[in-house]
């Protein structure tokens, strides 16, 4: 009898262990699936509306100048732009992306191409990006600051895609509201709709400590950010990655070469 009560009693002891193991296990941030870089996608994986966008005629020489470097068709498809769309293209800047998004969404889509007010000096890119806009017949200019009121002019969960293509660290370093971005964000997609970031890498560890200088930003800022507004990382790629770059030098001294990231966040 004393056998069998120690037996059992030590079969007890084991299952309690187990079971503290598995809640300990539940409750800790390091048991949560850890998101692994895709690699970049297969040409023939790339759908043909993003092929034809890229490849159009009607895109500025200019702009087809910078695609070796920033290769639109791998941050168009890891996104997931499709067409008939309703997306933002935050900081357009001269409008390179928001063209791009324009030609793959279609008549049926529609773009939402925002910038702040432009400084003085960067005129001419406010000039182009004016200009632009006037031939794209789906895309609605929305020329206001990121603490306007109604930043993204549309109904909440209307938007199925959110795009701010090389320029997250820029709203850092000039210390705009980025919770509040993100935010005006968030409300603005619809439930799975999906927030892309592309950007420049600086060191890991260094935060916003190169926004204003390198123009670069540590990519764990940006994603601590951006999920604090609710959203959750979905997907990274590691199709602008160049891991020569040591991310201590002025990313217009190599344009198309600096080590970017590539994230895609999901609003649940």
């Amino acid at each position: 009898m004393k056998i069998r009560i120690s037996l059992a009693a030590a079969l007890l002891i084991l299952i309690g262990i187990a079971c503290s193991t598995r809640r300990a296990d539940a409750q800790s941030p390091a048991a949560a699936p850890s998101i692994v870089e895709t690699p970049p996608i297969p040409q023939s994986q790339i759908p043909n509306y993003i092929k034809n966008a890229v490849n159009s005629p009607d895109r500025p020489a200019a702009d087809r100048s910078l695609d070796a470097g920033r290769k639109p068709e791998q941050i168009l498809a890891f996104l997931g732009v499709k067409p008939g769309m309703k997306v933002a293209d935050l900081w357009a800047a001269g409008g390179w992306s928001t063209e791009l998004l324009s030609l793959v969404v279609g008549p049926n889509g529609k773009v939402y191409s925002q910038n702040g007010p432009i400084p003085p000096r960067f005129k001419k890119i406010g000039e182009q990006w004016h200009e632009r806009l006037k031939g794209l017949k789906n895309v609605v200019e929305v020329d206001k600051p990121f603490d306007a009121p109604d930043l993204l002019p549309v109904p909440p969960n209307s938007l199925d895609l959110v795009l701010i293509n090389e320029n997250y660290h820029d709203m850092v370093g000039l210390k705009i509201d980025t919770a509040r971005v993100n935010r005006e964000v968030f409300t603005a997609l619809k439930p799975g709709g999906v927030y892309g970031i592309v950007d420049h890498s600086a060191q890991a560890g260094s935060g916003a400590r190169d926004t204003t200088t390198l123009h670069r930003i540590d990519e764990n800022l940006v994603k601590e950010q951006i999920e604090k507004a609710g959203f959750k990382l979905a997907a990274e790629s590691s199709a602008l990655r160049h891991p020569e770059d040591n991310r201590t030098w002025l990313v217009f001294k190599k344009r198309g070469q600096t080590d970017r990231f590539l994230l895609k966040f999901v609003k649940p």
